[in-house]
Order: structure tokens, then C-alpha cells, then sequence
């Protein structure tokens, strides 16, 4: 089984490659997955992101940080981006960057909230919202390492319109053994959904996490305020602090 690769170089890792757009899936109406062929990667872990910068022709640029949503394959990333209303980047990335176009990537970043396929304890991801692109890159990446390590992902979303991977995520259920997902919705849930509608609440987390005494590891992504009502409420069932991993984002990235 191919496993998921550890970063070859430590050196030059982090300066800026041009790298070239190979591919866009459309996830949702407002997101798209963008594949990158990016010339000597050194490769990354799940967890990890990166930088992309754009230039204007008058030399004005810019910077903005995506979570990396592939596991380690190459010199080939996917980034999944999310349109940010008003936003100076998303738009472009999303509407006007083509395929054969070369952008500016510097990268991988980040060693704290990264899962590797040789941690022994059990996994329990939370996203929310587009929080789950990095916890997306662990899934993948334990099945790419035939990992039997049992995860747990929650998903909160606004709507069952709004869910990202939904197809993958539908199969992954089925194929994956050791994996289970379960989903909150925030607004609006599909006509057969027998919970509750709105926010993530502690039973949830209870029902559909790992209990305290397994010692699982606690990834968390989302908006800041849902990280930090999901780190209260795993801090408050017992779990360590110190196994809570967050990563949060706001409407200018990671």
C-alpha cells in the first residue's frame, strides 16, 4: 500500500514554486477542488497547508493560506477552495485562473496539526464548514496507508447543498472499514434527517466522538467560533488538552 510521505527535504521547502493548474472539480456552488502540479514537491503530511501568492502586472501581491485536501501523491496537491464573499483571492482562484495557468506556491507548512498513519490512538475529527479540507487529507491518507486506525469524523454544515465530498464521503461510509461519519446541520437539514437542526451540541459530540478513556486524538477545524465551542465541549467530557488539536480560519484563510 502506498503511505502517506514525509516531507523529503527540510531545506528550501518553504521557498516559492510555480505550479500549474492540471484540474478543477466542482464541489459545491460556491467551492471547487483545484489540482496543482507543482515541480519538485518535497511532499507533505495531512494537516499541513500552503501559501499561494498572486501578482498583479503593476507588481501589486497578495498572499492567502489553503489547507493542502490530498494526501501525499508526488508533485501533485489539491486544494479545495471556498468562494469568499467580496473576497480579493477565492474569485480568481475559482473563476479566472485556467487550466495550463502557473501560480505561486510556497509550502508544506505546519507540523502541530498533522495525523500520521504510525500514531496508534484513535482519531476523532470535527469540522465545520469548509474546516473539513485538512480532516478531508487524513481520511484520504489513512486509507492511501492501509491504516485499520478507527476515525470518526463530524461534520457540521449550514446545508446538505453546502457539504463538501459529499459523493466521497457517501462511499467512503461503505468502503472504508474503521471509518464512520456522522453530520449536523446548522440551518437546514435534508427532508429525512431524524436530529435536530442547529448547532453542534455535546451530545453530538458524545454520541458520535470517541470517549475520554480511549485517549483518542482530537482534530478540530472550522470558524473560530465553532473550534473553540468544540474545544470547550471535548476539554469539558475529559479529554486531554493537550490531544485537542485546532486549526481555525477566518474570510483571509487558514
Amino acid at each position: 500500500m502506498a503511505r502517506a510521505a514525509v516531507p523529503r527535504r527540510l531545506s528550501g521547502r518553504l521557498q516559492w514554486r510555480v505550479a500549474t493548474l492540471t484540474e478543477r472539480r466542482r464541489e459545491t456552488d460556491s467551492a471547487a477542488t483545484l489540482v496543482f502540479d507543482v515541480p519538485d514537491w518535497p511532499g507533505h503530511l495531512p494537516g499541513q497547508h500552503v501559501d499561494i501568492k498572486l501578482t498583479a502586472e503593476d507588481g501589486y501581491s497578495t498572499e492567502r493560506s489553503y489547507s493542502i485536501a490530498s494526501p501525499a501523491e508526488g508533485d501533485r496537491i489539491e486544494l479545495t477552495i471556498q468562494r469568499v464573499h467580496d473576497g480579493e483571492v477565492s474569485p480568481y482562484l475559482l473563476e479566472g485562473l485556467g487550466v495550463g495557468d502557473p501560480i505561486e506556491i510556497r509550502g508544506p507548512i505546519g507540523g502541530w496539526f498533522v495525523w500520521r498513519d504510525t500514531d496508534p490512538d484513535p482519531v476523532v475529527l470535527v469540522a465545520g464548514g469548509s474546516g473539513v479540507v485538512p480532516l478531508m487529507a487524513m481520511v484520504r491518507a489513512r486509507k492511501a496507508a492501509g491504516s485499520r486506525i478507527p476515525f470518526r469524523l463530524i461534520y457540521s454544515v449550514r446545508t446538505p447543498e453546502d457539504m463538501l465530498y459529499a459523493n466521497e464521503l457517501r462511499a467512503r461510509v461503505r468502503d472504508d472499514m474503521g471509518l464512520d461519519i456522522a453530520y449536523a446541520y446548522t440551518r437546514e437539514a435534508p427532508p429525512d434527517w431524524p436530529g435536530e437542526v442547529g448547532r453542534l451540541k455535546l451530545a453530538t459530540v458524545a454520541t458520535h466522538g470517541w470517549p475520554p478513556d480511549l485517549m483518542p486524538a482530537c482534530f478540530v477545524c472550522g470558524p473560530t467560533g465553532f473550534v473553540e465551542a468544540v474545544a470547550d465541549i471535548l476539554v469539558a467530557q475529559g479529554h486531554d488538552p493537550r490531544k485537542v488539536k485546532t486549526e481555525r480560519f477566518g474570510p483571509t484563510g487558514t
